[in-house]
């Protein structure tokens, strides 16, 4: 079992959080599927985002730059995304740092519960 703090920073271990989606489990909500999506980028479990890229929008390779550490993830705003929408919009903040230095980049994402599993479709850099 994976002691890590989970890079989501819900305060639990990465195992009982959001080492639970990457392993197969499936989101309950667009909040956490958001956060599981976070923490897949902070480790880089490229699998894992493709899995949970909604078809329509999923592009058939995805590379990673093992350059970037992604460091802390915030959430703004949520709107519905619970386990009774079909919908859900969820805006973040993700702090990073890369050969430039410290950033952030605040994205509002969109997802969509398709056969009973949220999935990312968009999301606009704000």
């Amino acid at each position: 079992m994976d002691e890590r703090r989970c890079p989501c920073g819900s305060g639990e271990n990465l195992a009982a959080c959001c080492g639970r989606y990457l392993s197969g489990g499936s989101a309950p909500t667009a909040e956490a599927l958001m956060r599981s999506r976070f923490t897949a980028f902070a480790v880089g479990d490229r699998r894992y985002l493709l899995d949970t890229w909604h078809p329509s929008t999923r592009p058939s390779s995805l590379d990673l730059d093992d350059g970037t550490c992604w460091l802390h993830l915030t959430i703004v705003d949520i709107v519905d995304g619970s386990p009774f929408h079909s919908s859900g919009v969820v805006e973040f903040t993700a702090v990073y740092r890369d050969a430039d230095g410290r950033g952030a980049m605040t994205e509002r994402s969109t997802f969509e519960r398709v056969d009973g599993r949220w999935l990312y479709v968009s999301g606009v850099h704000r």
